[in-house]
């Protein structure tokens, strides 16, 4: 089709060259905005006021969510289950990119999950498109949403709660693309009494899944004091 896009059967798919040019327009974007929040944290210490730093990337923030975008990243091709209709819960991948929000807030969070989501979609994404807004979806917007977990990060038990309600986020943007998308790709081994709830059932199926896990695991003692002292670390 181009020397980006591929097309057949339906979908689109990205060439090598197509990939290599998605990449840098996003580190090129990622670099630029982390330019201008540092500028823009520049001229705010030239004022009288000092700004909450959740509002800025400081370099702390920066290398902090890098790391957990990468451990994030790493962890999501680690399967620990498959599912028996497609998907699977990871060795937890979610909670890697939600303790962002869960450090600095939604700002910081959401845009983390939006790099993170890129990533993904350059990795995997790219290869299977049914369309610009099918990618948006189970891309952009649904790992962008795990950056939710930051409107909880000052509240009483933040992690956890802020943890629950991005993964489910997370499956809404899924779900919303499976309807929209998805329903003409649904198994033959799928109950066809529950056609109506296959992308609920596909999607919540490996998110809950693993969020069950996690969960579990954050409400161990050692793991509950350990993130306590990550956060400090990670705010100081």
């Amino acid at each position: 089709m181009s020397l980006f896009f591929n097309q057949a059967d339906g979908y689109y798919s990205l060439t090598t060259k197509g990939t290599v040019l998605f990449a840098v327009i996003t580190a090129v974007l990622i670099l630029l905005t982390a330019f201008l929040k540092s500028r823009e944290k520049d001229n705010d210490s030239n004022g009288a006021d000092k700004k909450d730093n959740s509002d800025v990337f400081s370099a702390k923030q920066l290398v902090f969510s890098a790391a957990a975008v990468a451990l994030g990243f790493i962890t999501s091709y680690i399967k620990i289950v498959h599912m028996p209709w497609g998907g699977s819960a990871t060795l937890f991948s979610m909670l890697f990119v939600t303790l962002i929000g869960y450090w600095y807030g939604p700002k910081i969070g959401i845009s983390a999950g939006f790099a993170y989501g890129i990533l993904q979609f350059i990795q995997g994404g790219g290869s299977y498109i049914l369309s610009p807004l099918q990618a948006c979806m189970d891309y952009i917007l649904a790992f962008a949403a795990l950056g939710l977990s930051g409107f909880f990060h000052n509240k009483k038990n933040g992690l956890i709660t802020g943890y629950i309600f991005a993964i489910f986020m997370r499956g809404l943007f899924h779900t919303i693309g499976g309807y929209l998308y998805w329903m003409d790709y649904m198994p033959e081994s799928f109950p066809q009494s529950l056609a109506a709830i296959y992308p609920i059932a596909y999607n919540y199926a490996y998110i809950l899944v693993e969020g069950v896990v996690t969960v579990i695991v954050l409400l161990l003692p050692p793991v509950k004091n350990a993130m306590s002292r990550v956060k400090r670390l990670a705010s100081e």
